[in-house]
């Protein structure tokens, strides 16, 4: 326990015959085995509760944790997702069928006749972006619409050169 050698125990043995004596070295040597005997279920009972607090601590973020991935509702986290405002919810706990037209293919009286085909306009083309050097970055280079008129050449590049090369 406290790293005695045997030469020092005896030593320790012989000055406590001598000053204690013969008589009441036992009695003493009990008290001693006794004091020793508390002290370390002491210590053993201190471990042990600090073990117990240090397992409740890391146990209870655990539990929490296991608690939190239980009690999730992941129909109720969808449907937020998904319909916030409960409006498909609405739309499909009331008769289904009720907007639906006659089996028979016959229209009923306060129904309105269906309209011809009428032909829809089209849609405008997409706009375009401008061509521009490499060096411009894309997020700047603004759109137009409708279609590009054929861009000129580069004014680096003299239009004689231009009219020169073969082509390609």
């Amino acid at each position: 326990m406290f790293d005695f050698a045997w030469s020092e125990i005896a030593l320790i043995a012989a000055v406590a015959l001598v000053v204690i004596g013969p008589k009441d070295l036992p009695v003493a040597l009990r008290a001693v085995s006794g004091f020793v005997k508390k002290a370390r279920r002491m210590a053993g009972e201190f471990q042990t509760h600090v073990d117990e607090m240090m397992r409740d601590a890391d146990l209870k973020d655990v539990k929490d944790s296991f608690n939190q991935i239980r009690n999730f509702d992941f129909r109720s986290t969808v449907e937020k997702t998904v319909d916030p405002d409960h409006s498909l919810r609405d739309t499909f706990s009331g008769n289904p069928t009720a907007w639906a037209t006659p089996v028979s293919g016959e229209l009923a009286a306060s129904e309105p006749a269906p309209a011809e085909h009428v032909p829809q306009p089209e849609p405008p083309p997409p706009p375009v972006r401008v061509d521009a050097p490499a060096f411009i970055p894309p997020a700047l280079v603004p759109f137009v619409e409708g279609p590009l008129a054929p861009s000129p050449p580069p004014p680096f590049i003299p239009p004689v050169a231009m009219l020169q090369r073969p082509p390609a």
